[in-house]
């Protein structure tokens, strides 16, 4: 709150100063700073770009210094160099500093770490000296990619490590913090040599620095997911933030609640209102100075977000169901909120403008919310579509959808770039030619993004970039949990997918901050491509391995030709059942026949399942599909007898029984089933 106060103070001081003389502002740093890299640096630096940004009322000038080190013993000392003279010579009123990139170099870091600190404030300490009255603004430092020759050997780490002693430096000091890090880190492309920012990146800079020396911020903003319609979530202390002009005071209301707080240095300002019940008609209202938000008919229920590929992205009138269920989807209380991507990833090269807008991160399309009716349920979700129709039977309250599923995505383009720089950094290395990555997803990839004869650009199956596009824009929407239909695209590794997959649903997780969000997904149906049955078996050991998720069996609900089977309603409801057994701890049977244990019992192999009330088959036939081995890789068919809740198994050709599978073909016919009519799941297993 002091350091907020003393922001406020200066920016009422500097307001002053500049109708009498022009303000001094020096900005210092190393190559970053100087422009290094960028064409005409004179023009495009990030202090020219900044002076063009301030006009005449201030005088900018570059004090950067390729090479330089913050720490006193570092290889170039920022404090022993010309440029330091100067900027001290120079009396600023604003400094400016963005050093500590140089720092990480491993003659620097490793070394003088424990130095850090003190020497950023002997730096400050200096340059109040010519001016006790200074205003000081220190920047996170901006981003090394990937691509960087010592990213995995020290660099990433030791650049983390400088990002929190910079923060602590301005707590000490009670100077202002900004971020060069977060404009930037989602644009790789603009720092084409790993470190330097090009003049694009060098002008998102000069605005941030724009922003924080004159507190505009473009006055109030707000996710796109604010609007009329909308729907929030019930029964939790409710978060609503934005952006707004730096100290300017925000109001929401609704419900009878007034919540105020203070837009910061860096424009963010949040309220957390306490839980709203359930309901239909609310008015939110948000005031941030002269401008004011009013959103009519905002519902409160239960949100959830349905993401994944193309068999998610799926519309109801392309189900099998359409011409059924469309005419009778009117539901008020039922909200929707469809993320189109402004281009598809057909088999043909995208436009010069469609390149430039998924560079710049603008691959969805503008949407709003709106109520269920045939003219919109019938370009939505047939899967989101209905499970949220089934949350709404059962639950009696207005249910939220959320859907920004893409066709052929892969599992890497939905997770945050720092989960995968730490965690899996391997796959973001040439990721048109990298065998982690599925080839048809590379191949498909690579013809959108011819242009001119050459392959350039971003594209919405690369890692990181629908999580950049796609996630992060929903700026942490309170959400119930997740319902997922992905994994075609990742079926070729179900290894690399078991990887990838824990740490989507981590990433999703830490993003709202929330580690017991639900996640439910389905389970790949039946196709004939060899490597699914492993896939499927893959994904139910996911399902009890990652807490807090279910899984929606869909492989009696497949096509042997087609990829998108046009079965939905099954496989919405099942996940509707997930949701009302572990969600909303409702009465029902979240799943069919699930593997629990393989016992040997002499010439015979006994399996129990969990959700195994009322095993039958689901043509009336003996059980087929089942498989026994006493040798990995030699199975031979399996006569199957239901016994109650559990399946015995025996082969007159396996007579020491070791192994045992089931449904283990791309497209399978397996026919087991609870008395709910749900299918069991693909299994492998080894006797215990």
């Amino acid at each position: 709150m002091k350091r907020f106060l003393l922001f406020t103070i200066a920016i009422c001081i500097f307001e002053a100063v500049s109708a009498r003389k022009q303000i001094k502002v020096a900005c210092i740093g190393n190559s970053i700073t100087y422009g290094t890299g960028i064409t005409d640096r004179e023009k495009y630096s990030y202090p020219v770009q900044l002076q063009n940004l301030l006009g005449n009322n201030y005088f900018v000038k570059n004090f950067g210094k390729p090479g330089a080190t913050l720490l006193r013993r570092g290889h170039r000392p920022y404090m022993q160099q010309r440029e330091f003279l100067d900027a001290m010579t120079f009396g600023a009123d604003i400094a400016v500093i963005h050093l500590g990139i140089n720092d990480t170099d491993p003659r620097d870091w490793p070394n003088y770490r424990d130095e850090f600190v003190r020497d950023y404030l002997a730096l400050i300490d200096s340059l109040k000296s010519s001016n006790k009255k200074i205003r000081f603004i220190l920047a996170q430092l901006t981003p090394i990619t990937y691509t960087h020759p010592r990213f995995i050997s020290g660099t990433k780490k030791w650049h983390d490590e400088i990002q929190e002693a910079i923060a602590t430096v301005a707590e000490v000091s009670e100077a202002e913090l900004i971020d060069f890090h977060e404009p930037l880190y989602p644009y790789p492309y603009l720092l084409p040599d790993a470190v330097h920012p090009d003049a694009e990146g060098a002008g998102i800079l000069a605005k941030t620095v724009y922003s924080a020396i004159t507190g505009d911020y473009g006055g109030l903003q707000l996710s796109g997911l604010y609007a009329d319609n909308m729907i929030l979530q019930r029964n939790i202390p409710l978060k609503i933030q934005g952006i707004a002009n730096a100290a300017t005071e925000v109001i929401v209301e609704i419900g009878g609640q007034k919540a105020i707080a203070m837009a910061d240095n860096r424009g963010r300002w949040s309220v957390t209102l306490q839980p709203l019940k359930a309901g239909s008609d609310y008015i939110l209202s948000i005031k941030a100075g002269t401008q004011k938000r009013i959103f009519h008919h905002v519902a409160v229920g239960e949100v959830w977000l349905c993401s994944g590929q193309s068999n998610m992205q799926f519309m109801l009138q392309q189900a099998i169901t359409a011409k059924e269920d469309i005419p009778s989807s009117t539901d008020n209380d039922l909200r929707l909120y469809n993320m189109k991507g402004r281009w598809n990833t057909t088999d043909a090269p995208w436009t010069i403008e469609a390149l430039d807008s998924v560079n710049h991160l603008l691959y969805f399309r503008n949407t709003g919310w709106e109520e269920a009716s045939p003219a919109t349920t019938s370009t939505f979700s047939a899967v989101a579509y209905y499970f949220g129709k089934m949350l709404r039977d059962s639950l009696k309250i207005p249910i939220g959808l959320i859907c920004n599923a893409v066709g052929g995505s892969p599992t890497e383009a939905w997770i945050d770039r720092n989960t995968l720089e730490t965690k899996f950094q391997p796959i973001l290395k040439d990721w048109l030619h990298n065998d982690f990555i599925q080839e048809w997803v590379r191949n498909r990839a690579r013809v959108n993004l011819k242009s001119k004869g050459r392959i350039s650009g971003r594209h919405p199956y690369e890692p990181c970039y629908l999580f950049e596009s796609g996630i992060k824009p929903l700026y942490q929407f309170p959400i119930q949990g997740v319902i997922w239909y992905q994994g075609e695209s990742n079926a070729h590794n179900f290894e690399t997918h078991e990887t990838l997959f824990r740490l989507l649903v981590d990433s999703w997780r830490n993003n709202w901050n929330r580690k017991d969000m639900p996640f439910y997904f389905v389970q790949l149906s039946s196709l004939d491509c060899p490597s699914w049955p492993w896939f499927r078996n893959s994904q139910l050991q996911l399902m009890k391995s990652v807490p807090y998720t279910g899984m929606a069996v869909s492989s009696d609900r497949g096509d042997s030709l087609d990829v998108h089977p046009r079965f939905k309603k099954e496989i919405g409801e099942r996940l509707g059942r997930w949701a009302l057994c572990a969600t909303y701890n409702k009465n029902i049977t979240p799943s069919g026949p699930l593997f629990r244990s393989a016992q040997k019992d002499h010439t015979s192999i006994i399996i129990s399942f969990d959700y195994a009330d009322g095993l039958s088959t689901s043509d009336g036939k003996e059980p087929s599909c089942f498989e026994i081995a006493e040798f990995e890789g030699l199975y031979y068919p399996a006569k199957a007898v239901i016994e109650k809740d559990k399946v015995r198994l025996t082969s007159s050709r396996v007579k020491n029984p070791k192994y045992v599978r089931y449904a283990w073909q791309p497209f399978t016919r397996a026919n087991l089933i609870n008395k709910e009519a749900l299918p069991a799941s693909t299994f492998k297993a080894k006797c215990e």
